[in-house]
């Protein structure tokens, strides 16, 4: 057999192993109680003891080539609401927090290692600073945190690689030439801001292209390369591709409510959450398998394996500490920030109505369209300020969260991969790398596997499942009155101008009832679901698009307002779009 098809039949029979280790874990880790990375991690670090098996990925795979799709679908699911109502505290903990660890890490690297520069040595801190962006997520929602502190760490995750990677570009450039402080700054500002424009842009695009297309397998298909399409403009200009993919997806997640059809949403989700659990995973298993070639490359003369994971145990201990020191002022700050969003929250509301009491008292200014229109967005903006104070004020962060918070600082496969990136004629240039994946493991199976035991001492608890359930069925309430009013207008007609026979109005009035009665039933009871009485008539299936599609507007509506939390918003347009997709199925029949 020929060399080159020996190496492919290798490489498949690797990548068949590789997937079925990845499903059997996470299979198993919902038995073991334990996450599947965790898993995947130990079970890569024993492939590496097998003959043949050890690898070095080279850093390119993971960072060109798995971490935009992995971030893109994170960036996804998380509420645009939720990042903005925690924009303060993901930014700090992104930005802030990165730029502290990576200098006060590099400081005492720098000390350590005598031939090593304070620029190489903010490099590797640069390196190690970063959370990842998958394990704690994962962790958290597994492990059933509350939903503010799953949006924080979600959060820091997704924009803390880009500051990272920003910042270890400058460091390796100011070690082979002389960077001033500004220059540093201004690499940075730029970074973020040229791609903070790429994304949105990429973002609209997309959105716009995939909104036209009446094929949900196509749309998907085109979103695979949303996140290349984001990623390599911005590298190409040195800007932040990591921030433009997570602006992208963003706003691709928060545009599909609107834009996408309900089949394309479902799709979108399903492939992506295939792929999502395919690569996540999948960067823990090749993690682990690097180990023994990670440690077969250090040159015991420079400095030994087993004192480069001392050291990696050492920044390990550092990083926690700065991590934990950052979190006490930072809580202060946010209970701050609450009373005073709630403080000027009041006085506008005050001086809302103020502004509607002299509209409604002057004739002129309440018959003037253009006076009630910007009346209108003053009062909507209101309500936002106000849904905001109060859900921030409910998930308020106390010492409980703010221990759970630090103690999910975990590292995972970028720190590994970054460090591979490093300059070939880095000082310590192979020990460095085994510090940062020392520093990577430790973090994940030490945090990561006493997370639970650290949940559990707090009492620290998720959301109230009661309160959900009575939060969704007040939405339900209030967005399927938005749908019932379609059949109450006496003069409503189909878009085609036909009018309905009152016997299929009272049809399409009696399955709305009867599906919101039953999405109720489910929420409280746990029932499966339920079928509405099929009907072939054409007047039907239209009259019952136009409530679904009221019924959609008041969702949009709640969602813009930030009324409900963001989990109750997905759960009713989760329903909304098997509704409309029955609807299709019934128009394909």
């Amino acid at each position: 057999m020929d060399d080159s098809v020996g190496d492919v039949i290798r490489i498949s029979l690797l990548g068949v192993l590789a997937l079925v280790t990845i499903v059997a874990a996470g299979a198993f880790s919902k038995k073991l109680g334990v996450a599947a990375p965790l898993i995947l991690i130990v079970v890569g670090v024993g492939f590496s003891f097998i003959p043949g098996a050890p690898v070095v990925v080279p850093h390119e795979v993971i960072l060109l080539g798995l971490l935009p799709p992995i971030l893109y679908s994170a960036a996804l699911t998380v509420p645009v609401i939720d990042f903005r109502r925690n924009l303060t505290s993901i930014s700090l903990l992104s930005v802030a927090l990165v730029i502290v660890t990576a200098g006060i890490t590099g400081f005492i690297l720098y000390l350590l290692f005598p031939q090593l520069s304070l620029a190489a040595g903010i490099a590797i801190g640069a390196v190690i600073s970063p959370t990842d962006a998958v394990a704690a997520t994962a962790l958290g929602k597994r492990l059933g945190l509350p939903p503010r502190l799953v949006t924080i760490l979600e959060g820091e995750g997704l924009v803390n690689d880009a500051t990272a990677l920003v910042l270890l570009r400058s460091a390796v450039a100011a070690t082979a030439a002389s960077v001033a402080f500004w220059d540093v700054v201004g690499d940075f500002v730029f970074a973020a801001a040229v791609a903070l424009a790429i994304g949105l842009v990429v973002g609209w695009v997309t959105v716009l292209v995939r909104s036209r297309l009446r094929d949900s397998v196509l749309d998907t298909a085109i979103s695979f390369a949303v996140p290349f399409i984001a990623f390599l403009p911005a590298e190409f200009v040195g800007a932040s591709g990591v921030l433009a993919v997570v602006v992208a997806g963003l706003y691709s997640g928060h545009a599909s409510a609107k834009k996408f059809s309900a089949q394309s949403r479902i799709s979108e989700r399903l492939n992506w959450r295939t792929l999502q659990f395919v690569l996540e995973n999948g960067v823990f298993l090749l993690m682990g398998i690097q180990f023994t070639s990670l440690i077969t490359g250090v040159q015991e003369d420079d400095l030994s394996a087993t004192t480069a994971i001392w050291v990696g145990l050492l920044m390990t201990l550092v990083v926690l500490v700065v991590r934990f020191a950052f979190l006490v002022p930072l809580l202060v700050l946010l209970r701050r920030q609450v009373a005073a969003t709630a403080r000027q929250t009041e006085r506008w509301g005050k001086a809302v109505e103020r502004m509607r009491a002299r509209i409604d008292g002057d004739e002129r200014l309440a018959g003037n369209a253009r006076v009630q229109r910007r009346s209108d967005r003053v009062e909507k903006n209101l309500k936002r300020r106000q849904a905001d104070a109060a859900q921030l004020k409910a998930q308020g962060l106390g010492w409980r969260g703010g221990l759970v918070l630090g103690w999910s600082g975990m590292r995972g496969v970028v720190t590994l991969a970054a460090a591979q990136s490093l300059p070939e004629g880095t000082p310590y240039r192979a020990q460095l790398v085994l510090i940062a994946f020392t520093v990577a493991v430790v973090t994940l199976l030490v945090q990561g596997g006493t997370l639970p035991w650290l949940i559990r001492l707090t009492g620290i608890r998720g959301t109230d499942r009661a309160a959900d359930r009575r939060e969704f069925a007040t939405l339900l309430d209030e967005i399927s009155a938005a749908g019932i009013a379609v059949l109450d207008n006496p003069d409503f007609r189909l878009p085609d101008g036909e009018k309905v026979d009152e016997e299929v109005v009272e049809r399409v009035r009696h399955d709305t009832l009867q599906s919101v009665r039953s999405a109720r039933e489910r929420a409280e009871h746990g029932a499966g679901e339920k079928e509405l009485a099929n009907s072939p008539q054409r007047q039907y299936r239209e009259l019952r698009r136009e409530v679904l599609q009221a019924e959609r507007d008041a969702l949009l509506e709640a969602r813009s307002e930030g009324s409900y939390p963001s989990r109750i918003l997905i759960r009713a347009q989760a329903m909304i779009d098997m509704e409309e997709t029955r609807l299709e199925a019934m128009d394909n029949s």
